[in-house]
């Protein structure tokens, strides 16, 4: 294929590469992430993760999408969308009235701290009904028991992890979570781009070069032969916060 070839030949020109590093450092310096909405939520995240996000939903079609870290709920909030219009797409095909009440399509978010206005803001959302928040730490043991109770053994399963950054809580959050990841879906590990950046951007942050989500990525992949990175997918990016970070689950 064409597209192919075009995003091998980006993925392989290393000066568009370094001077995309350049802009992206120059970006952060100017909280870019920060400036984008989706359906009336923040999301913070960078514009090409958004449409990376909505094309994997609409290949793999999950009916759980699991997030840890839901700051103002925009992530949430995008991936309820999409989920509804896997359903709308659904109905039209069938010729059948889309029913919202009985999808099975929800998005479960986890954060150890939940800000009671973002609460609000996510449960008056129009697409609240397709969202569970549970509140606690990502890697404790009742949290993690919550959100497995939200999974059916059916459901086809996707997850973001994108809360506390450092090393070692990634590493424990792929260990809880990435197990749910159905063959053939995705577990996206986001801010991996931490380990490509000044540790002088992260002053006060207890993660940083030598101790970030790329790092945990890595030693995870060690020992965990049935996911593999997707690089096609940051290689057509060129702009992601999460190289290294989209990991397809290629076999049980």
């Amino acid at each position: 294929m064409i597209e192919g070839a075009t995003i091998e030949a980006m993925a392989a020109d290393a000066d568009l590469r370094g001077r995309a590093s350049r802009l992206f450092n120059d970006l952060c310096a100017h909280r870019y992430s920060y400036h984008f909405d989706w359906l009336g939520r923040p999301i913070i995240q960078f514009p090409q993760d958004m449409v990376a996000m909505q094309e994997l939903i609409w290949a793999v079609r999950p009916d759980v999408i699991i997030e840890t870290g839901i700051a103002h709920g925009g992530s949430l909030v995008l991936s309820a969308s999409m989920l509804a219009l896997l359903d709308l797409c659904d109905a039209t095909q069938a010729g059948v009235t889309l029913d919202p009440r009985s999808s099975r399509r929800r998005v479960v978010g986890v954060d150890i701290d939940i800000r009671a206005h973002n609460r609000v803001a996510i449960e008056a959302h129009p697409l609240a009904s397709r969202i569970r928040m549970i509140e606690g730490s990502s890697i404790a043991a009742d949290t993690i028991a919550k959100v497995r109770q939200q999974v059916e053994p059916s459901d086809r399963v996707m997850v973001c992890l994108d809360s506390n950054h450092t090393h070692e809580h990634v590493r424990a959050e792929l260990e809880a979570y990435a197990p749910l990841v159905s063959e053939g879906s995705y577990c996206i590990v986001f801010d991996t781009v931490i380990a490509d950046m000044p540790k002088s951007m992260f002053p006060d942050r207890p993660w940083g070069p030598g101790d970030n989500p790329k790092t945990a990525v890595r030693e995870y992949l060690r020992s965990h032969p049935e996911f593999e990175v997707d690089r096609q997918i940051e290689g057509k990016l060129v702009l992601t916060v999460a190289p290294e970070g989209y990991l397809r689950r290629v076999r049980a």
